[in-house]
């Protein structure tokens, strides 16, 4: 709960408010905590007196999930200035037992898929990554390519646990392989943390910051259990995506900057080919073919994703629309890219089967 408080107060302060402004509050799920009235025992650690609040479980869209809700909360007027929050504090001793493991599975799946192996998220990615291989041809090498990517963008950001040494396609291939094909480079590492923004109706006088709109948002589910999937490459952010271009008036050739959940690499490469960006099949041959850090011709996750930075858990989510605010108001220093009026963040629930994707544009008349 510390750690929350930490978050909601940095944000609050960047918006120049006080918290007597806020009159609404969206959490994500506590990992170490009972969630029973988990927005209500935010509330009361915080001191907030909120006139809406509630909980998103969306596994990680969670977060822009949060964004969104938030969104249409102050459009229609129902608050004024909402506070969307998440983190949590990782114990490994605790998440690396089968009782930890289980407590983030359905009844469903203890019932009919445990019995038979864990279908733990590495293994799930790992069929998505190899049916993709199968398919489209991708290559170990291309997947690999955005964690170096992705570490190079770590490098210029102090929160970002891996920011020390860049990588090499080698070094990502050589790592220890967890689960075929992926390799320990190539898992996002869980850590504790949070993090927070503020959706506002209207600017406060007092904030000087360059605004940030949410422009269109969509949201999407096909599935919860791997085994129901439609079909494990494809994302449900093929239609959450379109619902938010759709919203926003706008197409993805339009988009500056992206910030895509990323989880394991393969995710990046589905996306990139569900939301629009490039054709089915050729993620691994866009990913190749351009510059993915802050100083490229595409660049994504400018703040080195979650396979750099970390996965605090639900924050692991929030850091992609962080980042971006971070980047269309020209704030993100020596990582700040050249063109950053439109940009395209995605969260990703379960073992891709939750979508929310948010279009955040720069305000054009500051």
């Amino acid at each position: 709960m510390a750690l929350l408080a930490q978050a909601a107060r940095l944000a609050i302060e960047d918006a120049a408010l006080q918290k007597r402004d806020i009159d609404g509050l969206l959490v994500t799920p506590p990992s170490e905590d009972s969630a029973f009235m988990w927005p209500a025992q935010v509330a009361e650690y915080l001191g907030l007196a909120p006139a809406f609040l509630n909980m998103v479980e969306l596994g990680g869209a969670s977060a822009a999930g949060a964004v969104a809700r938030a969104a249409m909360l102050v459009e229609r007027g129902i608050c004024e200035n909402c506070l969307c929050l998440s983190g949590g504090v990782w114990d490994s001793q605790v998440f690396n037992t089968l009782q930890g493991k289980m407590s983030v599975m359905s009844q469903a799946e203890i019932d009919y898929e445990l019995p038979y192996l864990p279908m733990g998220f590495n293994t799930g990615y790992a069929l998505i990554a190899r049916r993709h291989m199968q398919l489209y041809g991708t290559t170990p090498e291309q997947m690999a390519k955005i964690a170096v990517d992705q570490r190079f963008n770590a490098l210029q950001n102090p929160l970002a646990l891996f920011n020390q040494a860049p990588l090499t396609i080698e070094e990502v291939l050589q790592s220890p392989l967890i689960t075929d094909p992926l390799h320990l480079l190539e898992i996002v590492r869980p850590c504790s943390g949070a993090a927070a923004a503020v959706v506002s109706r209207s600017k406060s006088e007092a904030n000087t910051h360059t605004a940030v709109s949410v422009l269109g948002w969509g949201e999407a589910c096909t599935h919860n259990s791997i085994v129901y999937a439609p079909e494990i490459t494809i994302s449900p952010v093929k239609q959450s995506a379109r619902r938010a271009f759709a919203m926003a008036g706008l197409k993805p050739a339009d988009i500056e900057l992206l910030s895509l959940y990323d989880c394991y690499p393969i995710t990046v490469i589905i996306t990139l080919e569900d939301a629009g960006f490039c054709a089915k099949g050729e993620g691994g041959c866009f990913v190749a073919d351009n510059d993915l850090t802050y100083r490229g011709d595409f660049p994504c996750n400018t703040h080195g994703g979650q396979l750099s930075m970390g996965q605090a858990s639900f924050a692991g989510g929030m850091s992609h629309i962080i980042e971006v605010v971070r980047q269309l108001r020209g704030e993100a220093g020596e990582r700040q890219v050249a063109r950053n009026r439109l940009a395209f963040v995605n969260g990703n629930g379960g073992v891709m089967s939750t979508e929310s994707s948010l279009i955040l544009g720069r305000a054009e008349d500051e």
